[in-house]
């Protein structure tokens, strides 16, 4: 995560879901410094992790194979939808101005053959 909102300077933060408590706050997005930091628990306690949920970077599988070798890798669901909303936004937009160009073009056809009947 970011340190600042619209900022690249990353920590990653490391936390278990079923105690419900973070466990650590490594100051560093980078696979070398994250392996170092966790590597620092006994493999023991390492081999033991199931599950760790990631988000997209593509650093993170190899910090999970290389510390967590009995670990699932799983992407968070946060991470999965956002490009997926984003694409789907992106072809609403582009479907409704389609629409609202064809509606355009119709109109001025039905107005250029209106006829306006004059009665005495």
């Amino acid at each position: 995560m970011s340190k600042r909102k619209g900022h690249k300077d990353f920590v990653t933060v490391v936390s278990s879901i079923d105690a419900g408590a973070l466990l650590e706050v490594i100051d560093s997005h980078k696979q070398d410094d994250i392996i170092e930091v966790l590597k620092q628990q006994p493999i023991e306690i390492r081999e033991k992790v199931e599950e760790v949920s990631i988000d997209m970077w593509g650093g993170f599988p190899k910090v999970v194979k290389e510390v967590f070798p009995n670990a699932k890798i799983v992407i968070d669901r946060f991470h999965v939808m956002q490009p997926l909303i984003k694409e789907l936004n992106r072809q609403f937009k582009d479907e409704m101005q389609r629409v609202l160009m064809k509606q355009r073009i119709l109109r001025k056809e039905y107005d250029s053959q209106v006829i306006f009947w004059v009665c005495d």
